[in-house]
């Protein structure tokens, strides 16, 4: 798909989930998990062991869009992107990244929190702009600097539960990155993969209500 049918894809979908791990045995399984529940577009960061290579599994399951989460240099970016990463993410924003994503036609959704800062992510280019950590501020925080840059797509990433995610939405994100609330460590411990599905159904309906 191209940059943009692939972004499309993202922000229909509504959701990101991330999966940070200490271990990378589980991503699979964790992945087929998510998207039985109706999520497609699963964001695998750099930090979790052996990354393009899961990336790379991931690719090959049909209907899924797998992403690179953590993405700090251009040269990351492109690796991710030749192991089968669809699109970006990025913690803080750096032009080289965003234009290294675009080069290889693939979406950035690249990371900000002031409102500078956003500005400059994109007229960077960034396609989404990531307000990143959002776990500390709280959907107040998005509503007031989103009012005067209305026309920014702004993703929140951390502190998304059940709870909140319609509250996110109606604030104005154009799609949410969701972490512990999807790939919850207990359950993956437990093998309780239905059960992350079963969660993954509820976020949907969440989002969509």
């Amino acid at each position: 798909m191209t940059r943009a049918s692939l972004l499309q894809e993202l922000l229909s979908s509504k959701i990101i989930a991330i999966i940070r791990l200490s271990t990378s045995e589980p991503i699979h399984e964790l992945a087929k998990a998510l998207f039985r529940g109706g999520i497609k577009a699963i964001e695998v960061t750099m930090g979790t062991p052996n990354a393009l290579e899961e990336i790379n599994k991931l690719s090959q399951i049909e209907g899924l869009i797998p992403g690179v989460g953590s993405v700090i240099e251009a040269k990351t970016a492109q690796a991710a992107i030749e192991a089968g990463a669809q699109f970006v993410v990025t913690p803080v924003s750096k032009p080289e990244v965003i234009q290294r994503a675009h080069h290889l036609d693939k979406p950035i959704l690249s990371g900000a929190m002031t409102p500078t800062e956003i500005l400059q992510a994109y007229e960077w280019g960034a396609d989404v702009v990531k307000l990143f950590p959002t776990a500390h501020f709280g959907p107040s925080y998005f509503k007031a600097v989103k009012a005067p840059m209305p026309h920014i797509p702004i993703m929140p990433a951390g502190g998304i539960t059940l709870e909140n995610a319609a509250e996110w939405i109606a604030c104005g994100a154009v799609c949410l990155g969701v972490g512990g609330t999807l790939v919850n460590e207990k359950m993956i411990a437990d093998h309780n993969f239905e059960g992350i599905t079963s969660t993954a159904k509820a976020m949907i309906k969440a989002v969509n209500q």
